[in-house]
């Protein structure tokens, strides 16, 4: 059996930075890497519902998917940035991402009993609305 081992540069690149980051790395890191993976799952999610028979169903499940999605993909980007930090626009992108992988899991988790593609995409969403708030609450 082959055994899937994830590798990930985002600590390694953190602990490179030369300066000072306002958050503990490691966390930091871990929520980069949720976000990375929602993004991804989402997509996935949304091009799965996409082939679907009954595609017409799943619209607002794909567009919510399409949302979190980049929503996830530019709070991972800008976490990933340091060098004049600010932190009152990465404590919004927080906000926002965790509503909106909130929105996407309640969405997904429509669908989950009838698409398993759903079901994963909710848990990711249910896991990345988490690492947000817990970023949030460190923030604090």
């Amino acid at each position: 059996m082959l055994e899937v081992v994830m590798t990930t540069v985002t600590m390694p690149m953190l602990e490179t930075y030369p300066q000072e980051i306002n958050f503990d790395r490691r966390q930091l890191a871990e929520v980069i890497d949720t976000l990375t993976a929602c993004s991804e799952a989402c997509t996935a999610c949304a091009d799965a519902c996409l082939s679907e028979p009954m595609v017409a169903d799943l619209a607002k499940c794909i567009r919510t998917n399409l949302d979190c999605a980049d929503i996830c993909s530019a709070t991972a980007r800008v976490l990933s940035r340091h060098t004049g930090y600010d932190a009152n626009i990465s404590r919004t992108l927080l906000e926002a991402c965790a509503m909106a992988c909130q929105s996407c899991a309640d969405e997904c988790e429509r669908h989950a009993d009838m698409h398993e593609h759903c079901r994963i995409c909710a848990q990711a969403c249910r896991s990345c609305e988490q690492a947000c708030r817990q970023l949030l609450s460190a923030m604090s």
